[in-house]
Order: structure tokens, then C-alpha cells, then sequence
């Protein structure tokens, strides 16, 4: 009984923590999806936020996607954050 209350906490915790979290802590992945026409230009984190910065595309420009990951000195748990400009 007791080992199937300890994995249900473990699976409500897990359920409930934000991609944010999950990305940076625990090493999962994320995929932000930015508004039509806008450029990616910069990615940090500030505690457990992450910030970025666009700006309008420029005529001629096409959509890219980027990847923001994380290099642990460890070598595991590291988060990656996809960013899609549509």
C-alpha cells in the first residue's frame, strides 16, 4: 500500500510541474511556438523563467526553428527547449 501511495504522489507531482520546469530540472523537452512573423532572437533563464526575445520578420526572411539546450556538466538531465517560428 505503501509503495502505491509513494508512486501516485510521485505521478501527481510529476503531472503537475510546469514544461518549464520539466525542461530545465529535469532534462525533458519543450516546444515553443511562436506568433506568425516573428523572429527569434534571444533565449535566457532567469531562476525558473524563461525569457525570449523576438522581433517582426523582415521581408525575404523564412521561419526557422531553433533548439535552446542545456550542456550539464554531468552529461544527463539536460533540457532542451524547441523554438518554431511559423
Amino acid at each position: 500500500m505503501k509503495k502505491l501511495l509513494v508512486i501516485l504522489v510521485l505521478l501527481v507531482g510529476l503531472t503537475s510541474c510546469t514544461e518549464n520546469f520539466k525542461a530545465k530540472q529535469m532534462g525533458g523537452t519543450m516546444t515553443v511556438d511562436l506568433p506568425a512573423g516573428q523572429k527569434l532572437i534571444e533565449v535566457t533563464w532567469k531562476e525558473d523563467q524563461m525569457w525570449y526575445l523576438t522581433r517582426a520578420r523582415r521581408e525575404g526572411e523564412a521561419p526557422e526553428t531553433f533548439e535552446f539546450k542545456e550542456k550539464s556538466s554531468m552529461g544527463f538531465m539536460e533540457g532542451t527547449v524547441i523554438f518554431k517560428e511559423q
